[in-house]
This record gives structure tokens, sequence and C-alpha cells, in this order.
């Protein structure tokens, strides 16, 4: 049974190509609004806290602070309204979900920011 439902959503879901990100990292998300007829093109910005799932499930949380409040959005991969995803910073985080993060406050909350080796 999970053979086929694999099958089929492998059949039917079309695959975008989006960056490698992980928890820890700051990304932008810019995604499509429909108001009526009118359509837009909106960004959230903010730390992923966890990516869960896998295949056409696989979706990713990210929170960000709006004036003083703290917002939480999840995204599933293939939804079809997500135009693109920038990777602004890879943080160092030692889990895969980072809860802990939402209790955290002003200079508590920095992640930091994972060493890049370039290969010339």
């Amino acid at each position: 049974m999970d053979s086929l439902i694999k099958l089929v959503q492998d059949e039917l879901i079309e695959k975008k190509e989006l960056p490698e990100f992980g928890s820890g990292d700051t990304i932008t998300v810019y995604y499509e609004i429909r108001e009526g007829n009118k359509t837009r093109t909106q960004f959230f910005k903010g730390v992923v806290i966890q990516v869960r799932g896998s295949g056409a499930t696989k979706t990713f949380t990210i929170r960000k602070i709006s004036n003083d409040v703290g917002v939480e959005r999840i995204f599933p991969f293939n939804m079809p309204t997500l135009q693109k995803i920038e990777v602004n910073k890879h943080g160092k985080v030692r889990r895969s979900r980072i809860y802990y993060f939402r209790e955290l406050r002003g200079k508590k909350a920095r992640i930091k920011e994972k060493r890049s080796i370039k290969k010339d």
C-alpha cells in the first residue's frame, strides 16, 4: 500500500528545485497570495525551526519576530504557490528541531553562523 501511494505521489506531484537548508538557517520564502482576482508575491523571512516528513509530505516551519510577537508558519515543500526560497545564513545548531528557540529573547535568541570553507 505504501509503495502504491509513493508511486502516485512521484508521478503526479511536480518537484521544484529548492536550495538545501536545515534547522537554524535564516531563509526568505517567497510565495504567491491571491486576493480576489489579483495575485501578489509576499515574503516571509525567519529562522527554520524544523524540517519534517519525507517525500510529498515534507514540510518546514519558520519563526520570525514581528512587533515583539513571535510568528510561526508551516510551509509544505510542494506548495503550488511557493515561488522561491533564498538562504540568507546557515546557522550552527546541535539539534534538528529547535523548539527551545521559542522561549529565547534578545541576545540569547542569536544563532551562530556556520563557517563556510571555499574551495578554489
